[in-house]
């Protein structure tokens, strides 16, 4: 720019020049003595304040306009960067200021408009729900990663494409259609199929308007609601469960008292024989009531647990004569390897139930003449719990499914045993809640063991 305006200058100059020196050749051969010198001295003086004029036009009005209208077209090709000469002067140096007020505020409008872009577009390849937005003629503008992630496939196989060429599922095609017909939002669901899983899906589809309520496209929102149905059978699973569960043990206890009520109570056998059962009916009951709330308060997030430091050696031994018994009266071998230098930061008596539930468990369902074995030692900072059998062991179908409220291997056997089929889950909630891990390795009819992994402080 500076080169220019150089160049502009001296082009003046040179012109005014010429005119001076044309108008003394043609004067001042006319002239002769003291008038010649004093055209000459005149015709100098003229230019040197032809030059002072120029020099000042120049500065003040021509050089400031004609900045502000080489800034003006780097504003047009979008570059906001540029600045003017600022003239100080008149309305020119108004000019200048104002095109640099324009070429700031055209700058920080593009610096903010930028954050904000960015801004959005974080928020959007961030939102937990996918994201499609398709214009009046069907064609995809955009997606987000989390519609990409739901999908399986990469962000350019749906840009620019036809939603219909790109969505195979014809729910989507109805959600579409639907927003575009009535002009109002619609839902709509359906299934993809995975490898492993199905995976359930609820599109919400909205149109789209200008400032003159033209429709101008739609937008769907995809939520992954896989969790929530999960979550939903699984409460319709317990709800059968604790009524089956429940339902044998009332119907047993009606069913004798009745036959009890009929006549059979003076029968002095048939009596006894009787209120036994109605008495170990009442006992599973009881017991399937007391698991219930125990597990109850163990998944409310509102659970404290009595946390305090204690020996592990003591803490078994309160409850070593228990499982001694137990396994005696199976004519089951017990053995117990434990560090008793090991000190834990646990809630003792949650702690106990981890020990009686998965001891109960290995003894229960291991036959006569077998061993059952607990072992605990450091591992890493951490307290390893083991506890292993010589049992019927668990199939490896049921293993992802052994910790569910409930279920049970052998379901025969569980009852018969006076499981409630809540054990395990109790178990790995308590062991959960202090921040531990539990798994189990098993194989049919030779064993299994299960391994608590719990802080040491």
């Amino acid at each position: 720019m500076k080169a220019s305006n150089s160049r502009l200058f001296l082009t003046y100059s040179i012109i005014v020049v010429a005119v001076i020196f044309s108008m003394g050749r043609i004067i001042i051969p006319l002239l002769s003595g003291s008038e010649r010198t004093i055209a000459i001295l005149t015709f100098l003086g003229g230019l040197i304040i032809f030059f002072v004029i120029i020099y000042n036009i120049f500065e003040k009005y021509i050089k400031p306009v004609r900045s502000a209208s080489l800034v003006a077209e780097q504003l047009v090709k979008g570059n906001y960067k540029a600045r003017t000469y600022v003239s100080q002067y008149g309305e020119a140096g108004k000019l200048s200021n104002t095109v640099n007020v324009l070429a700031r505020s055209l700058q920080e409008m593009t610096i903010q408009e930028k954050i904000q872009g960015n801004q959005l577009e974080t928020v959007i390849d961030n939102m937990e729900s996918g994201l499609m937005l398709i214009d009046e003629r069907g064609f995809v503008h955009l997606v987000n990663r989390k519609f990409s992630a739901i999908f399986g496939r990469k962000v350019s196989d749906y840009i620019g494409f036809l939603y219909y060429d790109v969505l195979e599922q014809e729910n989507i095609h109805k959600a579409v259609q639907e927003a575009f017909l009535y002009e109002e939002k619609v839902k709509n669901s359906f299934t993809i199929s995975m490898e492993i899983e199905k995976r359930y899906i609820e599109v919400v589809g909205a149109p789209i308007f200008n400032e003159k309520k033209a429709l101008k496209g739609a937008v769907l929102v995809f939520h992954d609601i896989t969790g929530l149905k999960r979550l939903e059978q699984t409460r319709k699973d317990f709800v059968a469960n604790v009524s089956h569960e429940l339902k044998t043990p009332v119907t047993s206890i009606r069913g004798f008292a009745e036959t009890l009520l009929d006549g059979a109570m003076e029968e002095k056998e048939l009596r006894k024989q009787f209120i036994t059962i109605i008495l170990t009916e009442s006992e599973r009951l009881q017991a399937l009531v007391h698991d219930l709330l125990e597990l109850s308060k163990l998944e409310q997030d509102e659970l404290k647990l009595n946390l305090k430091v204690i020996g592990v050696s003591s803490l078994f031994n309160t409850i070593l004569p228990i499982v001694k018994h137990q396994a005696e009266q199976k004519n089951i071998s017990f053995s117990a390897t434990i560090d008793n230098t090991i000190e834990m930061y646990v809630d003792p008596e949650r702690l106990k139930q981890v020990f009686m539930n998965l001891l109960n468990n290995a003894i229960n369902y291991t036959p006569s003449s077998g061993e059952v074995r607990l072992n605990i030692h450091l591992v890493d900072g951490f307290v390893k719990i083991t506890v292993s059998d010589t049992g019927i062991g668990i199939p490896e179908e049921a293993k992802n499914r052994i910790f569910e409220r409930f279920y049970r291997v052998d379901k025969a056997r569980s009852r018969n045993t006076g499981g409630t089929g809540l054990g395990l889950a109790i178990v790995k909630h308590i062991v959960e809640a202090h921040h531990g891990t539990i798994h189990v390795e098993s194989e049919v009819n030779k064993g299994t063991r299960f391994c608590v992994l719990l802080p040491s402080q």
